[in-house]
């Protein structure tokens, strides 16, 4: 019996590279892995609906819910999750000495819609007093000049968001002191080459204990990705959701497993079991990257929170309406 051929555009990471190789193999689906950058993936499928399958924005994806034929329908498989605290820069000389410090400043951010965006707007409004309309966003592309933002935006008149010339960059202005701090996904190239005398740096120098912190009074672990599935795709077959669902945990699972490996050491870090160990211990779970929604209910629910309270989601969605209801409940034997 012939299977479903399938392209599935994914950025090259540990817990999906048993897809890639082949080690896993959804049921039913002859599958053609496409490795791409996030962005780019973002770009083609956001403006060419390009791929049968793709890793998606979780920001973008919740705002295409909106639209009068919902584009895609999402499972509930997480490839990028991230903790922004340490994402937000600063120039030194902007007077910043705390978060609250930042209330009346210029805040450069690659996209307003984007996801690590939402995230860090929210966690400084909720934990530090920062409103989202006490400062002025300035958009643009972080070490590239031109970025703009992949979908339109619709935003509330409180909120101040101004492109910045399409020949200059975030990075490049917040070295100069033209905006004070950058909110971002990467780290901009005026921090990497920082040196003594560099205006830039981390507006949390110590990130790891901060967002440790966050972590352990929240039991928010910042959903960045999750994966899309063209809406015509899964009209006709809706079986893929559940298929592609347990083929990604599969892929996980193997991860787990090289992460505390001792007989010799799958990564290039001396201290990688250890870090292992504290992190279950953090979470207080082996599966600590978990996929599906009920673990990750908690932080589905502040995401879109924080999308509505920000003008990009439209109205109030509940977690269970992001998803194919076939990718909800696992079999079990």
């Amino acid at each position: 019996m012939s299977k479903l051929r399938l392209s599935l555009a994914c950025w090259d990471y540990d817990r999906t590279r048993a897809i890639q190789d082949g080690r896993v193999q959804p049921d039913g689906i002859d599958l053609n892995f496409i490795p791409l950058r996030v962005e780019e993936i973002f770009f083609r499928q956001l403006r060419h609906r390009e791929f049968d399958v793709a890793e998606m924005s979780l920001s973008s994806y919740v705002m295409t819910l909106s639209d009068e034929k919902p584009p895609f329908i999402a499972i509930p498989v997480f490839p990028s999750k991230f903790f922004r605290h340490g994402n937000i820069y600063i120039n030194r000389n902007s007077g910043i000495d705390s978060p609250a410090d930042l209330v009346g400043k210029k805040v450069g951010v690659a996209e307003f819609q984007m996801t690590a965006g939402v995230w860090q707007r929210g966690v400084l409004a909720e934990e530090y007093g920062v409103p989202v309309d006490s400062v002025t966003y300035w958009t643009g592309g972080v070490d590239q000049p031109g970025r703009i933002e992949k979908l339109p935006l619709d935003l509330p008149d409180n909120l101040s968001v101004t492109a910045i010339p399409t020949d200059r960059t975030l990075s490049d202005m917040l070295e100069k002191g033209e905006i004070d701090a950058l909110m971002a996904a990467v780290a901009p190239s005026s921090f990497l080459r920082r040196t003594a005398e560099s205006p830039v740096t981390r507006l949390f120098p110590d990130y790891v204990e901060v967002e440790q912190d966050y972590y352990r009074r929240t039991g928010i672990h910042h959903i960045m990705h999750t994966v899309v599935i063209r809406r015509d795709v899964y009209d006709a077959d809706p079986w893929v959701a559940q298929s592609l669902v347990k083929a990604f945990e599969e892929a996980k699972q193997l991860v787990y497993a090289d992460l505390v490996e001792t007989g010799a050491l799958k990564y290039m870090l001396p201290w990688s079991v250890a870090e292992a160990e504290r992190t279950r211990e953090i979470f207080g779970t082996d599966d600590f990257w978990s996929y599906g929604l009920e673990p990750n209910r908690r932080t589905l629910v502040k995401f879109l929170e924080y999308s509505k309270d920000q003008g990009l989601a439209k109205r109030h969605y509940e977690p269970e309406e992001l998803f194919a209801p076939e990718s909800l409940e696992a079999w079990k034997k």
